[in-house]
């Protein structure tokens, strides 16, 4: 496993709770790539490790799918609900 280089950013709420719930269900960020892009959104292995470093926006489209994929609620990645 790899450490992250770079403090986490301010642009998103939900990396952190993206990356809690990836690694709780043991899957690697190729495999959300992988997944993501069986939902229809197109995002690079750079672009989902910063977004789960809170340095890149996420859009609506995105939200949705992560929560559909992880099995949690929009509402817990945005920290507004418990899982």
């Amino acid at each position: 496993m790899r450490l992250r280089k770079q403090e986490l950013g301010d642009r998103n709420v939900v990396g952190a709770r993206v990356e809690a719930a990836r690694k709780k269900r043991g899957m690697k960020q190729k495999e959300l790539l992988a997944q993501l892009q069986v939902n229809g959104v197109d995002m690079n292995a750079s672009g989902l490790s910063k977004l789960e470093g809170q340095i890149r926006y996420v859009t609506d489209v995105e939200l949705i799918a992560l929560a559909d994929i992880l099995e949690v609620s929009v509402d817990f990645l945005l920290g507004r609900a418990q899982q």
